[in-house]
């Protein structure tokens, strides 16, 4: 996968549950072909969207497997690879199927709150021995730490194949530095859809998107639409799922989008502990939206 394919909008997945908590392919399936068919750019597998973090090792290569053989190859695909212990990382890096997957999104490590030299060599030795080009994932609101231009920067100067970092601090100054700064081929990709349109006006490539489970025609038309300059188009979607996006992580994510999908009528709305629906005030509010974008 060439860089160049990452431009856009990816839909970071989520794992479709049965009333017993079981994986719904079937589901899954369906969804996988609705993105696909609406204009989804890449898929993400395994992402914070995905609940991996509830998933057996068995059921995350089952979903890997499946994911790859429905997509077959129609868009390209990232897979989640990270977490809290580099060494590892780096073991499961070694088992990916370079034939599935293009690249690698790995979280920035969790619950161990690194230093930003901490950081970096975590990194650095992922990028050593990763197969695949690696996307870095700052989420300071998942992971305790946030990972600083200056790192971000310093990663992205020192290893060719880390292509990029999708950006969830929430600050814009500091993705602002990080696109005023990097080299013209890293790609700075939004973690957030309510400000993946002001972030494209300041040279972000695109997003990796929450949303797009539920709307991936219009969504990614948002994108390509600011991607090509003609921002009062742009505006107008982004302005018309405003409202949308406050609602789905009101009460967490996947919950909102869980909620959305089952509304729209392609999932059942289960989710796996700790994690649960959405209240029933929100579910309301939702519909709500879900009718007035009809």
């Amino acid at each position: 996968m060439s860089r160049f394919d990452l431009r856009g909008m990816g839909v970071a997945l989520v794992t479709p549950f049965k009333k017993d908590k079981s994986i719904d392919f079937d589901a899954l399936a369906k969804l996988l072909d609705y993105q696909i068919k609406s204009g989804a750019d890449y898929l993400v597998a395994l992402g914070t969207t995905a609940e991996t973090a509830t998933l057996s090792s068995k059921e995350k290569d089952e979903l890997k497997r499946f994911i790859a053989e429905r997509v077959a190859g129609r868009v390209p695909l990232v897979i989640g690879c990270g977490g809290n212990n580099t060494a590892a990382v780096i073991e499961e890096l070694k088992t990916l199927n370079t034939d599935d997957f293009g690249a690698v999104l790995s979280v920035v490590p969790y619950y161990n709150k690194p230093s930003q030299e901490g950081i970096y060599q975590h990194y650095s030795a992922i990028a050593k021995s990763s197969p695949l080009p690696i996307i870095l994932y700052n989420v300071p609101g998942r992971t305790g730490v946030n990972m600083s231009a200056e790192t971000t920067l310093r990663l992205a100067a020192e290893h060719p194949n880390i292509i990029g970092v999708k950006e969830a601090s929430g600050n814009i100054s500091q993705m602002d530095e990080i696109i005023k700064k990097k080299h013209p081929d890293f790609l700075v990709i939004s973690g957030d859809d309510g400000i993946t349109f002001p972030l494209i006006t300041l040279g972000a490539a695109g997003v990796i998107s929450v949303i797009g489970n539920a709307f991936p025609k219009e969504f990614s038309k948002m994108v390509r639409l600011a991607l090509n300059g003609d921002y009062d188009a742009a505006r107008n979607i982004h302005h018309k799922f405003t409202d949308l996006f406050s609602l789905l992580f009101i009460d967490g994510n996947p919950a909102g989008v869980k909620c959305l999908l089952h509304a729209m009528g392609f999932i059942e709305n289960e989710l796996r502990l700790p994690l649960v629906p959405t209240r029933i005030t929100t579910y309301e509010k939702i519909r709500q939206v879900l009718d007035s974008l009809n």
